[in-house]
């Protein structure tokens, strides 16, 4: 397993939200679906956790995090808007997960990503998905 990259949990919508987009958080779904992604990324060798710094792109991987004995770091390559070039570099590193938005995932990937479903990544190329929870 290289890396895992997962969109960020359901956060609501952003129509709904009268704030700064960046202090978005989870949703009553998006906080269980945060907490299964833990059992669902088990089986995987995980040695660091990166999300953009939008909050609900963190809070989808903190219980990841908290389980594993790990922090999370923030990382501005995995913001909205931030382009996939510099997320796709960072996938390339050995048991990584990196949580980042819908844009982001689709220049990665070339098509999206449900909200909190990931794919598992060899060398750049997909080689397995997790459904979202």
């Amino acid at each position: 397993m290289t890396s895992i990259l997962v969109r960020h949990a359901w956060a609501g919508h952003w129509g709904d939200w009268g704030d700064d987009d960046r202090l978005r958080p989870l949703d009553s779904r998006g906080r269980r679906q945060a907490e299964e992604l833990v059992e669902l990324f088990s089986r995987f060798e995980v040695r660091r956790i990166v999300s953009s710094p939008y909050l609900r792109c963190v809070a989808t991987v903190e219980p990841l995090a908290a389980a594993l004995g790990l922090t999370v770091e923030h990382d501005d390559r995995l913001g909205e808007g931030a382009g996939g070039r510099g997320a796709a570099e960072l996938l390339r590193e050995e048991g990584l997960v990196a949580c980042t938005h819908g844009d982001v995932a689709e220049e990665v990937l070339g098509h999206g990503l449900k909200k909190g479903a990931a794919v598992v990544l060899d060398d750049g190329a997909v080689v397995g998905r997790i459904k979202a929870p």
